[in-house]
């Protein structure tokens, strides 16, 4: 059994090296560097030019308000609608519904350059097909890249489009795995398809629903994608300037490694509090 157990360890063990040098040592190297002042010749301890300026810095402010605005705003359109198209892609009337399902799921596997370059397209004030739309319907163009507004609302529509197949899988799973038994009884009771979905199919939902939220979560503050290449690095201005988007402006634009560190922790603690107030939300009630 000893034996055994040694040449587990064994086995594992180049694994685990890979994992302490690219991974535990990054992490706890980052920790460290944000408690470093790294804009002076030699690198000396100052936490209040790293994790003090967080405080006052109204660049990180205007990051974490925009980030926010698009959690709060896109979220749960996205998960509202995956839970639409996932009750949708499993009914049994669909024809053809692993081509849907592949579908809505294909823009998870598109370049992310390629897709911003496309939504550019879309989305551009004098010649994309948005406008021209619009101008269909007599309504004026929309100069969607360089207003705040218009250009929050093209990252929150670009980020749902990307998105919302992907959770609406995760939901299909847990639709395929609610008993047809609890239906055909409800049916049996004279209970209507509208309520069944309402009172039966989303309580059943609830953990799948909260697992797609606390991953959307995640990705919603990490966001970096959209912003850099669809709204040019953030703008008009940094008016969709996200906190990951700000995090690589002070790590790769300023070389402030120690406060982009600070900002790293930050971002990942506030997906952790807000994860953990979903999971709070979400949870089974006697």
């Amino acid at each position: 059994m000893r034996l055994r157990t040694q040449t587990a360890y064994a086995f594992l063990t180049p694994y685990l090296l890979v994992f302490l040098a690219f991974w535990i040592w990054p992490i706890a190297n980052s920790f460290w560097l944000s408690f470093l002042n790294t804009r002076s010749a030699n690198w000396t301890f100052n936490p209040r030019v790293t994790w003090g300026r967080l405080l006052v810095d109204p660049a990180f402010a205007n990051a974490l308000w925009n980030t926010l605005i698009i959690l709060v705003i896109q979220v749960p359109i996205m998960i509202a609608l995956a839970t639409v198209l996932a009750t949708l892609l499993n009914s049994s009337m669909l024809k053809a519904r692993g081509l849907f399902r592949f579908a809505f799921f294909a823009p998870v596997v598109v370049g992310e350059v390629a897709y911003a370059a496309v939504f550019r397209l879309m989305f551009n004030h004098e010649f994309g097909i948005i406008n021209k739309m619009l101008a269909v319907a007599s309504v004026p163009a929309i100069p969607w890249l360089s207003s705040p507004n218009a250009a929050m609302a093209v990252i929150i529509i670009a980020v749902t489009w990307r998105w919302a197949g992907y959770n609406a899988i995760i939901i299909l799973a847990g639709l395929q795995s609610i008993p047809e038994d609890v239906y055909e009884a409800a049916t049996l009771d004279g209970v209507s398809k509208t309520r069944q979905f309402f009172f039966i199919t989303l309580p059943l939902l609830r953990p799948v629903i909260v697992l797609c939220v606390v991953i959307s979560v995640i990705g919603t503050m990490q966001l970096f994608s959209e912003p850099f290449l669809i709204t040019n690095r953030g703008g008009p201005g940094q008016a969709t300037e996200t906190l990951g988007l700000f995090l690589y402006r002070q790590a790769f634009g300023a070389f402030n490694f120690g406060y982009a560190s600070a900002i790293a922790y930050t971002i990942a603690a506030l997906a952790i509090v807000i994860s953990l107030i979903n999971l709070w939300l979400g949870r089974e009630r006697e």
